[in-house]
């Protein structure tokens, strides 16, 4: 492969990204164009325009119609790890309001709707016997979707594993683990398959592994140095394993695509000098070389395997025969970055906690900072729409050029409790307008085969262990009423849904 493509090729920095006029994706060039004296930047033709969800975060009826218990449950249920104790019990309670929020979407001219299936409200136990109750509910939604022309993605596992796994097999640690995510799988596939074409087997498994079983953040609240890894390692089995039942077993006649979405937020070298940009690169492979590599090079990257020794699992030949080559597109989930570097000599890596530094801090070693200048979100990430660019391109040399979706972007916004503040999302538009004109010109000028973009999210939402304090939404929702108001940004993203442009 060329040296642009070899692992370990260094990103190339903000300020010397190189600019490659004339690609065409698909066989149209995204491009600028003039109409009417105003600058238009266009997408390629059947770009895929959508919103995503989740279902823990939307859905509700928690003990209802058969649905088993998940372990975000149980842990929005133990005292002291949400919010002022919120839980996902209502939720927007999409659960009962299934048509009215597909006529959200259809007044938006939405392309595409991403949401999860709820593995414990299909398979209560997690195995054993399908809960028909269930296969109803996604049926209806699936059915509803289709009707109003608007294609369903649809993730197979959003964090929300069966409760009884983890309590009779410890959940993802267990190796076994990756065969009940494909029978599960298999499930889906064989319900839905007719009508589903687009599966994404993993969100963030990144997220699973780091906050789930590194500092205890997220469920099941396991803190440790070692279990992240397995817990990685066994999903991208899973995964795996998911796509082999797919593409044996269904692909052929159902002719759907499969793929895993991972999230990465950008690391810029704090300075030139060689160290900064080892560091960056490091960054970048700890974060999101850690679940990509394995499925696009065949192993866990160079330097993970080089600092985190014994404490890295190792594939099979099996595993990795099922794992290599796994994804018919590149999921990715974007929301920011940071300035890295080279750590100063006896400095510890103990206050950077995994959460923002985007893997386990005293292996992968990597100082990061922000620029003062930066703008911040009410998360407090970063607001750099370049980084989404440079991110975009990352991937696209080291993976060889797959085509990708962003399959999450957004931005959550302080005092939107208020829905006459909710409603004026003046910023929410700038960021959103900012950041497509950046994963515009990834595909316009450095040639990224960039197919579609997702705004996180349709609707305000259960913002895990922040409960209901953020919101990310395009329509506001009043939680005590379950009412939903577009915001502005919803009535611009349909504007920008049908131009195909900004």
């Amino acid at each position: 492969m060329p040296p642009s493509k070899r692992r370990g090729a260094p990103a190339e920095p903000l300020n010397t990204q190189r600019r490659l006029n004339g690609v065409q994706h698909a066989g149209v060039a995204a491009r600028v164009g003039v109409a009417n004296n105003v600058v238009m930047a266009t997408f390629p033709e059947r770009f895929v325009w959508g919103a995503a969800t989740a279902a823990h975060q939307i859905e509700g009826a928690w003990l209802e119609d058969g649905r088993g218990l998940s372990i975000w449950d149980a842990f929005t249920h133990t005292p002291g790890k949400t919010h002022q104790g919120h839980t996902a019990d209502v939720a927007c309670d999409h659960y009962h309001r299934v048509e009215e929020d597909v006529a959200l979407m259809k007044a938006m001219g939405l392309k595409a709707y991403r949401f999860s299936i709820a593995w414990s409200r299909v398979l209560p136990q997690g195995r054993g016997a399908v809960n028909e109750a269930g296969i109803a509910f996604y049926n209806r939604l699936i059915d509803a979707l289709v009707a109003n022309g608007i294609t369903p993605w649809v993730t197979l596992y959003h964090w929300d594993l069966p409760l009884a796994l983890q309590l009779e097999l410890d959940g993802l640690l267990n190796p076994e683990i990756a065969d009940h995510f494909a029978h599960y799988a298999a499930v889906c596939f064989e319900r839905f398959g007719d009508r589903v074409k687009h599966w994404i087997t993993l969100n963030e498994p990144w997220c699973s592994a780091v906050l789930g079983h590194g500092i205890g953040y997220f469920a099941p609240g396991r803190v440790s140095q070692t279990e992240p890894y397995i817990a990685a390692h066994n999903l991208l089995r899973a995964h795996g394993k998911i796509v082999d039942v797919y593409r044996r077993r269904f692909q052929p006649a159902q002719r759907g695509v499969i793929g895993i979405t991972n999230n990465c937020d950008w690391r810029e070298p704090k300075t030139e000098t060689p160290a900064d940009r080892a560091a960056a690169q490091r960054g970048l492979e700890f974060f999101l070389g850690w679940f990509a590599d394995p499925v696009y090079l065949g192993d866990y990257p160079e330097c993970m395997r080089a600092a985190v020794r014994d404490r890295l699992p190792r594939f099979s030949a099996a595993d990795r025969a099922l794992v290599q080559g796994s994804s018919d597109f590149f999921g990715l989930n974007f929301y920011g970055g940071m300035y890295a570097a080279e750590p100063a000599p006896g400095e510890t890596m103990d206050g950077l906690a995994p959460t923002g530094n985007g893997g386990m801090a005293a292996d992968q070693r990597v100082a990061l900072s922000d620029d003062p200048a930066w703008e911040k979100t009410d998360l407090n990430w970063n607001i750099v729409p370049q980084f989404c660019r440079q991110m975009l391109g990352w991937i696209d040399r080291r993976y060889g050029h797959p085509p990708v979706y962003i399959t999450e972007n957004g931005i959550a916004l302080p005092g939107e409790d208020d829905v006459a503040v909710a409603v004026n999302d003046t910023r929410r538009v700038d960021f959103i307008r900012r950041y497509l004109a950046a994963a515009q010109a990834a595909v316009a000028e450095d040639g990224v085969d960039l197919r579609g973009y997702f705004v996180w999210s349709l609707m305000d939402n259960f913002e895990w262990a922040l409960g209901y304090s953020k919101r990310f939404g395009l329509h506001h929702v009043d939680y005590r009423t379950g009412r939903r108001t577009p915001k502005a940004s919803a009535r611009w993203y349909a504007d920008v849904i049908r131009r195909n442009a900004l």
